[in-house]
């Protein structure tokens, strides 16, 4: 076995050039996969953080999930409905919020956008404290002609940057901004930036509805979150009498859902990233061919001094091997670099804290994978060597 590794080793320094581009082919591939993979682990690690700090928090809508993601909506809740939730044991608060789309004027420009209102201690702890105001001051509960803006509509609606107390016209209803927030990471974006937000009583009046389009209930006990997402859909679908009225989401259903978004993410990634090692698999077997066509007079020698075909078959095995398994290290050397870059990016731009998770059972897999694949890409030639007559062999020399 030492002769043969001997004899390897010798082969792949002769050929350096070719060599190094068969190791760098597969290293491609697996720096590929271990960069792709721990950036998506580091990317569910972040979000699912920022979501298990409202474990007790269950989301009611008035809707259903069809077709696995989108959204129904059925209408909306009433007061009553608020108050026969709040005589559910197990809930600690309900917070009642309102939303609907407006057209707002400012200066001589109109644009379409979302209003949201609801209990201002609420709306706080749910965006302000995440996202923060970089202008002004967040809503009081007397401050029925006042507003609070998302970043884009302060800045990208209209030709004019909009500041504090500048008005705005909503439906028709004049209000003077109170404040401005932040961008929105990740999370937020959609949910802050292209918004406006408002008192309940001042959302209601603009959006000229008395319905309810979102509940969030928080629980006492996160382990009874289930069941009680359970009892608040009897409740309101027996209020409007209908089966699938409302939709009670807890926080663990959520991550449950967003951990099968990441697999799905993964596996697609890691499609992506085995094309590269498709490609490196062929430049192995061309390497390998070629190194057998090159050698073909050291072969018939070499079994006719006594070698077996299985030596040979076991010398351009181990050959493919070797070069697979440097490619392999490689690659995980460049993919774990590789993703912290990635992370140290994606935090920039998303203002979400992402640290690239390198697992050790991706990089033992990329190894794994890259050995696969040489012996794989490398059995042909390795077949197709030792079955070299000797005489044939030595004769083309």
């Amino acid at each position: 076995m030492r002769d043969k590794f001997l004899l390897a080793f010798r082969s792949i320094r002769e050929r350096k050039a070719r060599s190094i581009l068969t190791v760098l082919g597969i290293a491609v591939g697996i720096a590929a996969i271990v960069s792709l993979m721990s950036v998506g682990y580091g990317m569910e690690y972040a979000i699912t953080g920022e979501l298990t700090g409202m474990a007790d928090m269950i989301s009611v809508m008035p809707g259903k999930i069809m077709g696995g993601h989108t959204y129904i909506e059925m209408g909306g809740f009433t007061d009553r409905d608020v108050k026969d939730l709040q005589r559910i044991s197990g809930i600690k608060d309900i917070s009642a919020m309102t939303y609907d789309s407006v057209e707002v004027a400012y200066q001589d420009e109109r644009k379409p956008t979302f209003v949201f209102g609801g209990d201002t201690k609420d709306l706080e702890s749910f965006y302000v404290e995440p996202v923060g105001l970089k202008e002004g001051r967040w809503l009081r509960e007397n401050d029925y002609k006042g507003c609070v803006i998302g970043d884009q509509v302060a800045n990208d609606f209209f030709d004019d940057v909009i500041h504090v107390n500048d008005k705005l016209v909503l439906n028709g209803d004049k209000f003077v901004v109170v404040g401005v927030f932040e961008k929105g990471g990740m999370l937020y974006s959609n949910d802050v930036d292209r918004n406006i937000f408002l008192t309940l009583r001042a959302a209601k009046n603009v959006l000229q509805t008395d319905e309810i389009k979102y509940v969030v209930v928080r629980v006492y006990d996160i382990d009874e979150a289930e069941a009680i997402a359970e009892e608040i859909k009897e409740v309101i679908n027996d209020n409007h009498g209908l089966d699938d009225f409302t939709m009670a989401m807890t926080m663990g259903s959520m991550l449950e859902q967003i951990g099968d978004i990441f697999n799905i993410i993964r596996g697609v990634l890691a499609g992506i990233a085995a094309i590269a090692l498709i490609v490196a698999s062929i430049g192995i077997m061309n390497t390998m061919l070629m190194s057998v066509m090159e050698r073909t007079h050291e072969i018939g020698v070499m079994k006719a001094i006594g070698a077996k075909s299985r030596d040979v078959l076991a010398l351009f095995l181990l050959e493919s091997s070797i070069v697979s398994l440097v490619g392999g290290v490689t690659g995980c050397v460049v993919g774990v670099i590789v993703a912290k870059v990635l992370g140290f990016l994606g935090s920039a731009a998303s203002g979400l804290e992402i640290t690239a998770i390198v697992k050790p059972e991706v990089l033992l897999s990329g190894i794994a994978v890259a050995v696969i694949v040489g012996v794989l890409s490398g059995f042909y030639p390795a077949r197709k060597a030792s079955r070299m007559s000797p005489v044939e062999a030595v004769r083309y020399g």
